[in-house]
């Protein structure tokens, strides 16, 4: 041996002879002679392979002139020697004997601002040697912690990305090299990461990420909280490399960490944030690392929690389908910390960033379903949460809070959730979106098994069908959410519903007499559709006979408060034309109410919106009011109680337009045949004057209107009238013969035909003939009418009053047959009452 280490020396010595006049090159100014120099003395010994013994002993002689050489004004020198010495510390056996004059010398070098390196490839090279080193010389570097941690501070900060890279890989081996010792100055190194954690470059921040993650695990502990605010921005980091190291980072702490225990409550949401990243990679490797987190605290805790390792094995029931359920440890994990959980995702789910308001609410659904039962302790701050989510402008936020609530519906108890769902919904604490309890009681609704909401069907319904709850709100959020209750509640309680099939009718009429959109509408029928099904009914009329006297006597109830903003008017609507010919069978009720809000000291509006139905369901009342021929019963009394009132004039264009939607129903009452002949000859006396008087309205529609009610009266009962009768009628429709409405013109007229058509054999000539002389007359007037239609129609009225007095309207139209503009007419008159009647052919 010591032959063999004196012929080591002695090749050495050699070796050192050869290049001592290279190495007094490398002081000469001329820097092409010092890079001669440096290449001559690698040719020398790098390049000659040495043994590893000579080679060190070669080392040790060359490294101080080489350190030197650091500082070398020329670039290529500089680059020459740093490539030297990487490669002696790579081949030496012994490369931490250079350590104490090496690592000095790295830190003055590269470690300092004031003499930083500017070349930013050598600044790499430097830093992959001192990687190098580490790797290489492992625990030796500790008396060089100082240096160490000064030279990666400032390459951690290096304005060359691939410099930061290599700092932070070279600081994760420092980290695990020299644990007993790195602790001491890790702290030093956070504030650089920090600062360097959201660099542009994706795989800059994976680096500086991994090194976070191991200056927190061998360090003192007392800088988790400096950097875990950084670690959660990058769980939205673009990169899903950069979320990945995210995750393997905390799941390592959460592992790992000497005092790891007093930061589950902040880790455990940054790795199960995770848990649903769009990245199936990540979503994985998230799962898998809470399944150890979990699986290793079961076994550090196994005393505490023996009890229920043996008896909470099996799920809960009416657990979610398709969800596999997490583990005893991690579920202990979760509900250990929920406490401390529920204020911080309170916090963010109300973030400014979008990002953050996602995420927030994909982890409370994650932290329900391993808090199970657990979560009821913490309903009033959870519920707090819901109602703040779910008003988020962002789709995401809201369907994550709404499998958020479902999940507390399936954990937490009835008795439990509902005690505080339902006082919020009776009376929302924010009034720009009441609807938000709401929206949660639904979400929660469908999360409860049927059998459990079974005994709490009443309360709810009950809670959902009072005034303040389904009236005092007409937002279209708001009675989309009192509908979902409804649809919900049917859904998982089916046939138990039809203990509650009234107040869920309630609801439903009421989202549809408010609601201004025809989407809602619809969805809103189709669940009172939904609400006969379950109950086993045909139809929904079926469902309405069902309820029907239960529903007017709601609506009675307030009657005498109805104004045109009462929802009850609307309810009434939607009642009465949902309900078909059901309606019919309940006249009984139906008609005094309809009396109390119809009296002409009520509001007009109002008023005007019932005639304007009511016309509608006369004009079809053998199959809505008329449907078991009860309402000729009413018929009387609804046209003298409540038609003939409204119709008297009062001034002002609301009272007008309420006299016309009395006059449309006047005319569907006539049409609809829901009043008998001899039940309008006995009230004829009473309904003429008025619809007489209505041919004076400012309304063209109303005069119209009351041309075809006289229309309507002369076609059913003009025969039977009494002469006076008749007399009073053709003198008002003659003044509208110069209506301004060609239309009203036109069935005025009609009318005038329909009353000659009325005159019987009964009606005295002698007496009548000067009105039937001021009939032809003012009819002759208008036979020489400008426009050619009029006097058509005029001709063919003239025609029937031919066959009423013939000699008489002869004698008229001699008299004016020359005073008219053109004899056409007048000659095609006297010829019609010249000609012979026709006569029916015998065959």
């Amino acid at each position: 041996m010591a032959a063999m280490a004196a012929g080591d020396e002695h090749a050495a010595s050699e070796v050192l002879r050869g290049v001592a006049r290279h190495l007094n090159c490398l002081n000469e100014d001329n820097k092409a002679t010092r890079k001669r120099a440096l290449e001559l003395i690698r040719k020398e010994t790098l390049d000659k392979g040495l043994s590893g013994s000579v080679l060190q002993e070669v080392f040790s002689a060359l490294l101080k002139p080489l350190l030197k050489c650091l500082s070398d004004p020329m670039e290529r020198c500089r680059e020459t020697t740093i490539a030297m010495i990487t490669d002696f510390i790579r081949c030496v056996p012994k490369p931490e004997e250079s350590l104490p004059y090496l690592m000095p010398c790295l830190a003055q070098r590269f470690g300092e601002k004031e003499v930083l390196e500017p070349a930013e490839e050598l600044r790499l090279s430097a830093t992959e040697m001192l990687t190098l080193t580490v790797e290489v010389c492992g625990k030796h570097l500790a008396p060089f912690l100082s240096e160490t941690i000064r030279i990666l501070q400032r390459g951690i900060v290096d304005p060359f990305p691939d410099v930061k890279r290599e700092s932070c890989r070279c600081t994760v081996n420092f980290a695990k090299c020299v644990p007993e010792h790195f602790h001491m100055q890790a702290e030093s190194l956070v504030k650089p990461l920090t600062l360097t954690i959201a660099h542009q470059h994706s795989r800059v921040r994976v680096s500086v990420i991994e090194a976070t993650g191991a200056v927190i695990q061998h360090g003192s502990g007392k800088n988790v909280d400096d950097v875990l605010s950084h670690l959660a921005q990058r769980l939205f980091d673009d990169s899903p490399q950069v979320r990945k190291a995210v995750t393997a980072v905390v799941g390592d702490w959460l592992l790992h960490m000497r005092d790891r225990y007093s930061y589950f409550h902040k880790l455990i949401p940054l790795l199960l944030s995770n848990i649903n990243d769009e990245i199936p990679e990540i979503r994985l490797l998230a799962a898998d690392l809470w399944r150890q987190v979990g699986t290793q605290w079961e076994k550090e805790n196994k005393d505490d929690i023996k009890d229920k390792m043996d008896f909470l094995l099996t799920p809960p029931p009416h657990y979610p389908p398709g969800v596999e359920r997490p583990g005893l440890g991690c579920r202990e994990l979760v509900v250990r910390n929920l406490g401390r959980l529920v204020p911080a995702i309170t916090h963010d789910v109300t973030d400014w960033l979008v990002p953050t308001r996602v995420r927030t609410s994909q982890l409370l659904s994650v932290l329900l379903l391993h808090a199970e039962d657990h979560s009821t302790q913490h309903l009033q701050p959870l519920l707090a949460t819901l109602y703040r989510a779910c008003t988020d402008t962002e789709r995401d936020v809201v369907s994550s809070c709404l499998a958020a609530a479902k999940l507390l519906g399936t954990f937490v108890p009835p008795t439990v959730f509902l005690k505080l769902l339902l006082e919020h919904v009776a009376s929302p604490s924010s009034s720009s979106h009441p609807w938000a309890p709401l929206m949660v009681l639904a979400a929660v609704l469908g999360g409860c098994s049927g059998p459990l909401l079974k005994p709490h069907l009443q309360q709810i319904a009950n809670t959902l069908v009072q005034p303040d709850v389904c009236q005092e709100y007409q937002q279209v959020m708001y009675l989309e959410q009192l509908s979902a209750c409804v649809e919900m509640l049917l859904h998982q309680c089916e046939s138990d519903c039809g203990s509650v099939s009234l107040q869920l009718l309630q609801v439903l009429v009421t989202v549809q007499s408010l609601s201004t959109e025809p989407t809602l509408s619809q969805k809103a029928l189709e669940t009172v559709q939904l609400l006969c099904k379950v109950q086993g009914l045909d139809s929904v009329m079926e469902l309405y006979r069902q309820h029907m006297g239960q529903l007017l006597d709601w609506l009675s109830t307030s009657v005498n408060t109805w104004s045109s903003y009462s929802p009850q008017r609307l309810q009434l609507h939607i009642i009465i034309i949902q309900s078909g010919p059901v309606i019919g069978e309940f006249l009984s009720q139906l008609m005094p109410l309809l009396c109390s809000c119809l009296q002409p000291n009520r509001d007009p509006e109002m008023r005007m919106s019932i005639f304007t139905m009511f016309a509608k369901l006369l004009l079809d009342a053998s199959n809505t009011l008329d449907s078991r021929g009860c309402f000729r019963d009413e018929s009387e009394k609804f046209l003298c109680d409540i038609l003939l009132p409204n119709l008297v004039w009062h001034a002002g264009r609301t009272a007008a337009a309420v006299r016309t939607s009395v006059l449309s129903c006047v005319l569907a009452l006539l049409h609809g045949e829901a009043i008998t002949p001899g039940q309008l000859l006995c009230l004829e006396e009473k309904l003429s004057p008025q619809v007489l008087s209505s041919l004076d309205e400012d309304s063209q529609m109303s005069r119209m209107l009351a041309c075809r009610s006289l229309c309507a009266i002369l076609r059913l009962v003009g025969t039977s009238l009494s002469h006076e009768a008749l007399n009073k009628i053709y003198p008002e429709l003659l003044k509208r013969l110069d209506d301004s409405s060609e239309e009203v013109r036109s069935v005025a007229l009609q009318a005038l035909s329909l009353w000659l058509s009325s005159l019987t054999k009964d009606y005295s000539l002698d007496f009548c003939t000067p009105h039937l002389q001021l009939l032809f007359q003012q009819l002759l007037l208008h036979l020489d009418d400008p426009d050619s239609s009029v006097q058509d129609r005029v001709l063919e009225t003239l025609k029937k009053g031919s066959s009423v007095h013939p000699a008489l309207l002869k004698q008229e139209v001699e008299a004016v047959r020359d005073k008219q503009r053109s004899p056409l007419y007048c000659d095609l008159l006297l010829q019609h009452i010249s000609s012979p009647p026709t006569e029916t052919a015998t065959g």
